[in-house]
């Protein structure tokens, strides 16, 4: 998750590069590479991010969730909770994810997939690979928060304090 993050400042730096090459100095390359590529670029970057940071995001309690009544529930509640959920309802979506992608994935390294832009990134297939990892992370994170859970309510471990990425 941490490392994916510096995704986010490599993306800003390429997008003001070429935000300064093109309009300040009315360049169509740059580095000896297509603005097209560049954008491109951009968007696979945005891509790993999301899907590499999934499975991150989901053991901070980053994600969105429907707080009705987990934040007031008592601990044996939320292990609860996060049990079932992680087995009966996030480890199901993350194998139909998987299970729906690999054909397409597959076909896309088989023919080496690229960009439909002549210009454009070679590599449309490792882009793809994106959605199989996604699936991967967080069905492993999955497994751990279910077993966490089951470790609390068995009384081995006590429930760990887990910072919220909000900041709330």
């Amino acid at each position: 998750g941490q490392a994916v993050a510096w995704f986010t400042l490599l993306m800003v730096l390429i997008q003001f590069s070429l935000v300064l090459m093109r309009y300040v100095f009315s360049a169509q390359d740059f580095l000896f590479l297509s603005t097209l590529w560049w954008q491109e670029a951009i968007v696979y970057l945005h891509g790993a991010l999301i899907m590499g940071a999934a499975g991150y995001t989901f053991l901070h309690n980053g994600h969105v969730r429907v707080d009705i009544f987990y934040r007031e529930a008592s601990d044996a509640t939320k292990d609860w909770t996060d049990l079932i959920g992680s087995l009966l309802f996030l480890l199901p979506v993350c194998y139909l994810v998987y299970w729906s992608a690999l054909p397409n994935v597959a076909l896309s390294w088989r023919n080496l997939e690229g960009s439909t832009e002549t210009s454009g990134i070679p590599y449309k297939y490792l882009l793809k690979s994106t959605v199989l990892v996604f699936a991967a992370l967080l069905a492993l994170q999955a497994l751990s928060t279910a077993a966490k859970a089951a470790l609390a309510m068995s009384g081995s471990v006590s429930r760990p304090a887990v910072p919220n990425l909000t900041g709330a």
